[in-house]
């Protein structure tokens, strides 16, 4: 047992003692490849054409023949019994499959680094540079480039610039004339882009039209029309026509939409029929209406629309055929929507997938245009009955109720109550208030958001004629029936802004606020809660808010303007009081207010160019009137201040001061005579007038007239009579004050003379005031006087009645004694 694993040699070797202890497998021999001519042919025959080898794919090595000690070779065999790689048979080498094995090479132990993919060969050589010369290389470019151009045009012009949109697409074509050339030199004419051709001269057309250049865009739609070679040309003509609707041109407009008609396919129904209606138009603008009704009507037969039934509805109103206007209504209340109604968006379970659903849907895009649709239509509607229910029936009233029954029975179930409204406003329009509340009660039965809005309209109605106690309770039944209704909160404010509750008011202003942010008439009610509340700066941030919304409110800015001018500033006040009159540039307190500040800032001219501004507009401001004359009169103007208070004496004849000023311009200007006479003129009309008596004295004595004693005995009455005036306020004073101090002190012991005295003296009007009228104003240094009241006659409880002061007992004695008497200089005006 021990021997059966020795393995003695074979007898023809007995004489080698150490052979086989060099065979091995001739794959691992490394170092004799390069002599290998096997290895070498398979290397030049099949390596380089090889994709590069990977570990995945390892690679078979080349078989020798296996070499001994003694030099002999043999043949290996794989386990299968194929001959391995890199044998040769029949005389034949079989080529290598393989050259590197798993990537280890000769070159990698020698210290080199690994590289199995061959990266550091260094990059592929660059591509073929194409040639940039060539002609078709050229014409490729050109194209590209005006394909852009066209591109760039219509961006611009949708983003609203018209100009750049025009230049662009010149510059398109011309480029394309300069490729159709190119082409046309290397190539049949069969081979031009008719469609790149097309767009540029289409794109173009647009662009002039689009600016308004039309006499260029209907010879560039010519070009398209004209070439046969563009088969879908013909139904530019449809564009010509709008071109010449706008211009007016309604018969050549109809010319070319007939023959655009007649170029569109019957397949296209869609395009027809919005041709059909654009001829329809043009008729209407012509007068044309039978023609018009005809157009519509085959719209409606074919395909009904709103905007057509509704032109219908306008063709029979022009015609006067109240029936057919009935038909028509009733094809446009019939016309079919095609839009989802509010109950596809509402959860019919507790799903929470499907309500995430419906909330996604609720206000995307497609639902925004269904609103817009449902909308349009309401408005035609709505517009259509308002139009033709005062010409359909014998009254307005009966019209309406049959438009009101025809929208009941429609899909438009809504609109019934909005035409009852309506109704109730062309009661208000005709001045017919009582059939109007008549209306509007109806609806104080109904659904919550129509008695609302119905209440809504009864609370301003009766805040119009002021009776506020309806006005609240209307305004209150709106409130409760809707809540969140804005202009019944507005409504409520203003009843209560009435009663002086500016607090609360404001509060129902901000929730209406709160409700709708774009609440106008809310923001700028609050904003005059503000100011009456003296919260200025809050008022002032109302009415900002208010001028972002309304830029061009005369309202807002007149309050913006006043504000500043509260807060003393008044170089901003009349920043925005300029602004103002760029809205309302004739209105005559605005310009007088600009006057007025430009006066406080000292700037005269300013201010008087203002003031006369406003005096032009509106020549009856007697404040306006007085402060030209006296601007007039300081620049030592006086005979151009005569014209203004000549007019300010027309307004107000009663006041004599204005006559006066207008004898004082005569006198300052040198004109004596005039100034005489007008002062003669002023004295036969108010007789008791002292600075018109002094003149006159003045004057005669400078002119050494003989009627200066006559003057001079007049003025000495009217002064006694001043003096008479002056004493008997002075006792009524002095009675007054003592029969306080003896009334004190009697108590109720009885009636003395000075309480008997303060009680007729409570007749008088204003006995702590002097006695003049309130129209006559001190004017430079001179007064005007009246006389006093007469005494009011009373039977008194308390004793006696007091014996009248005798103030002006010696009257006629004084008279007398001086009637003679010169006058003295020192009693002459300064």
């Amino acid at each position: 047992k021990m021997m059966q694993n020795v393995h003695l040699a074979p007898e023809a070797d007995e004489d080698d003692l150490y052979s086989g202890y060099n065979d091995y497998n001739p794959t691992f021999d490394t170092e004799d490849l390069e002599n290998d001519v096997a290895f070498q042919q398979a290397a030049r025959t099949s390596h380089g054409r090889r994709p590069p080898v990977t570990a995945k794919i390892p690679g078979t090595s080349a078989s020798r023949p296996l070499a001994t000690g003694f030099g002999s070779k043999a043949t290996l065999t794989s386990s299968m019994g194929r001959p391995m790689t890199g044998a040769i048979q029949d005389g034949v080498a079989r080529p290598m499959t393989a050259v590197h094995a798993a990537g280890y090479t000769k070159a990698a132990m020698r210290g080199s680094s690994f590289d199995p993919l061959g990266q550091a060969r260094g990059p592929a050589p660059p591509l073929e540079m194409k040639n940039s010369d060539s002609s078709e290389e050229k014409i490729r470019q050109l194209e590209k480039k005006v394909n852009e151009l066209v591109e760039e045009s219509c961006i611009a012009n949708s983003c609203g610039d018209l100009k750049l949109a025009l230049e662009k697409a010149k510059e398109a074509g011309r480029k394309e004339r300069v490729l159709v050339r190119q082409r046309e030199q290397i190539a049949t004419p069969e081979n031009i882009n008719l469609d790149l051709t097309y767009s540029v001269l289409f794109n173009l057309a647009s662009q002039y039209a689009a600016n308004e250049m039309y006499a260029e865009a209907l010879n560039t739609y010519q070009v398209i029309v004209k070439n046969k070679m563009f088969s879908n040309g013909g139904r530019l003509k449809v564009n010509m026509g709008n071109i010449y609707l706008k211009q007016r041109n309604y018969s050549k407009a109809i010319k070319f939409y007939r023959m655009a008609l007649d170029q569109v396919p019957s397949v296209h129904k869609e395009m027809r029929i919005k041709i059909m209606q654009n001829i329809g138009i043009a008729f209407i603008k012509t007068g044309q209406y039978v023609d018009a009704i005809s157009s519509f009507e085959h719209i409606m037969s074919m395909s009904p629309n709103l905007k057509a039934g509704f032109n219908l509805i306008v063709c029979y109103f022009a015609i006067g055929n109240s029936e057919q206007m009935k038909k028509a209504f009733q094809k446009l209340i019939a016309v079919p929507l095609e839009v989802d109604y509010d109950d596809k968006y509402i959860s019919p379970n507790d799903d929470p997938h499907t309500n995430l659903l419906i909330e996604a849907i609720k206000n995307d895009s497609l639902r925004q245009i269904e609103r817009e649709r449902k909308s349009m239509a309401e408005d035609y509607i709505m517009t259509a009955a308002k139009l033709i229910a005062p010409v359909i029936e014998t009254s307005f009233a009966v019209g309406y109720d049959w438009c009101v029954e025809v929208v009941k029975a429609s899909h438009y179930v809504e609109l019934a109550n909005d035409l009852e409204i309506n109704k109730a406003t062309t009661y208000l329009r005709q001045q017919d208030f009582n059939q109007a509340l008549e209306t509007l009660k109806m609806f104080e039965k109904k659904d919550s958001r129509v008695k609302s809005a119905a209440a809504t309209n009864l609370s301003f109605l009766y805040y119009l004629e002021n009776e506020l106690a309806q006005a609240t309770n209307y305004a209150d039944l709106a409130v409760n029936s809707d809540r969140y209704n804005p202009a019944a909160l507005t409504n409520k404010g203003n009843t209560v802004f009435a009663n002086g509750d500016y607090e609360k008011a404001a509060e129902f202003y901000k929730e209406a606020l709160r409700n709708d942010s774009s609440c106008t008439e809310a923001l700028y009610n609050l904003g005059l809660s503000y100011k009456k509340l003296n919260r200025i700066d809050e008022a002032l941030d109302c009415f900002l808010k208010l001028h972002a919304i309304l830029r061009n409110s005369a309202q807002v800015l007149h309050q913006i303007a006043s504000i500043y001018e509260i807060m003393e500033d008044p170089n901003q006040a009349i920043e925005w009081l300029l602004q103002l009159i760029s809205v309302v540039p004739t209105d005559p307190h605005v310009l007088s207010k600009l006057g007025k500040l430009y006066d406080n800032e000292g700037d005269k001219s300013q201010a008087f160019h203002y003031y006369y501004e406003s005096y032009r507009y509106f020549p009856s401001n007697i404040e306006v009137i007085e402060w030209l004359g006296a601007y007039y009169i300081d620049t030592q103007f006086c005979e151009k201040a005569i014209e203004y208070f000549e007019r300010a004496a027309l307004i107000l004849p009663t006041q004599v001061k204005w006559q006066l000023m207008v004898a004082s311009c005569y006198r300052r200007s040198g004109n004596y005579q005039k100034a005489l006479e007008k002062y003669k003129v002023i004295h036969r009309k108010f007789p008791e007038n002292v600075e018109c008596l002094r003149f006159l004295v003045r004057l005669c004595t400078d002119m050494g007239l003989k009627e200066v004693q006559e003057y001079v005995t007049k003025l000495k009455k009217v002064e006694k009579l001043k003096e008479i005036r002056e004493q008997r306020i002075k006792s009524g004073r002095d009675g007054s004050a003592r029969s306080r101090r003896e009334g004190n002190a009697a108590g109720d012991s009885g009636g003395t003379k000075g309480e008997r005295l303060s009680a007729k003296l409570k007749g008088l009007p204003g006995t702590s005031e002097p006695y003049e009228s309130s129209g006559n104003k001190e004017i430079g240094k001179w007064a005007s006087y009246t006389f006093l009241p007469s005494w009011p006659s009373r039977a008194y409880p308390l004793g006696p009645q007091a014996e009248r002061p005798k103030t002006a007992a010696r009257k006629r004695t004084e008279e007398d004694d001086f009637a003679d008497e010169e006058l003295g200089e020192d009693l002459l005006p300064e």
